[in-house]
């Protein structure tokens, strides 16, 4: 008799593309990560928490001052908000 595995082991690139188009996660952030995140961003004071939707690759979407305006963003995309701590 044999006996099958359930679980699927992803490629690397399978990993990747995980959530791909579906899920974006949303993080509270404060202003002095954000110049790596967010390419162009004018200059924003120190110490000033925002919200950030990124997409399931990293790639940022959008940047508020607001948890709710991150959300309603992330479904105007049909995108599945997860948060991150």
């Amino acid at each position: 008799m044999t006996s099958l595995d359930p679980r699927h082991v992803l490629t690397q690139a399978e990993l990747a593309h995980l959530g791909e188009g579906t899920v974006a996660y949303l993080r509270e952030i404060d202003s002095d990560e954000l110049k790596g995140k967010f390419p162009g961003l004018p200059e924003i004071a120190s110490g000033t928490t925002l919200w950030a939707l990124f997409a399931a690759n990293g790639q940022p979407i959008l940047l508020s001052d607001e948890r709710d305006r991150a959300l309603a963003g992330a479904m105007e995309n049909d995108l599945t908000p997860v948060a991150i701590h």
